[in-house]
């Protein structure tokens, strides 16, 4: 078995930040698929507070944004945030926008139940072990409102790249520079502790194609924190 190398881990960063100053607006301006999908959710849903993790140069923050939404993105990239603040200023929306260059391997820097939905493409796929996506769930559940909606995306164990590439151990697998860590189905019910049931769905993207799931769940609040239901006024006789 590959042991995991936290020195390889961390060089993730420089080579985000360096592929963020080589490529600007390198996946363009449109939203993707996942955020679409998120966006009519959280419509429907009357949300208005969110938060996106790593949201490299906002082309999905961008949507939130536009639809009047309140979004605090974090990214470990400060180069990606950037080009995401320039963007925010031409239709004024940057008064909706909070950015923050933020390791997800830290606690989330937002106070106890304080948004709507937390949203993420691919975030939850980056160089991380399972023990560090098993405290990034749980900050996130920490962070979100009762009855809140975390919707995020991960390549799985179907996608033409799993097992190929350089093994980083622990179901990661590098190609070209980045370390994707493949899912399967034991990891997104072992990171669902305290949401309701995830709601996974299979969809490709871009020209390999990759192959991902897109995971919806929702906060789900303890037997004992509900409001007492068992007292109901008995019918006028």
């Amino acid at each position: 078995m590959t042991e995991v190398d936290p020195l390889v881990m961390d060089d993730q960063r420089r080579h985000w930040r360096t592929t963020f100053q080589s490529n600007p607006a390198m996946y363009g301006p449109a939203p993707s698929g996942p955020a679409l999908h998120a966006l009519e959710l959280f419509e429907r849903e009357r949300v208005r507070d969110v938060l996106e993790l790593g949201a490299g140069q906002g082309r999905d923050t961008m949507a939130f944004l536009r639809a009047g939404m309140n979004v605090t993105a974090l990214d470990y990239a400060p180069e990606g945030l950037a080009e995401l603040s320039d963007a925010a200023a031409s239709p004024g929306v940057a008064v909706k926008l909070t950015t923050a260059a933020h390791d997800v391997r830290s606690p989330l820097p937002l106070p106890d139940e304080s948004v709507d939905a937390v949203f993420s493409h691919m975030l939850f796929n980056m160089a991380l072990t399972t023990g560090q996506l098993t405290t990034l769930a749980a900050e996130v559940r920490r962070v979100l409102r009762p009855g809140g909606w975390h919707i995020y995306t991960v390549r799985h164990t179907g996608d033409p790249h799993a097992g190929t590439g350089l093994d980083r151990g622990d179901n990661m697998r590098e190609h070209g520079g980045f370390i994707v860590h493949f899912f399967d189905q034991d990891l997104v019910n072992c990171l669902g502790q305290g949401f309701s049931a995830p709601e996974i769905v299979s969809f490709e993207e871009g020209d390999l194609p990759r192959r991902l799931w897109r995971v919806t769940q929702r906060k789900t609040v303890p037997a004992n924190d509900a409001p007492d239901r068992s007292r109901r006024s008995s019918p006028e006789s």
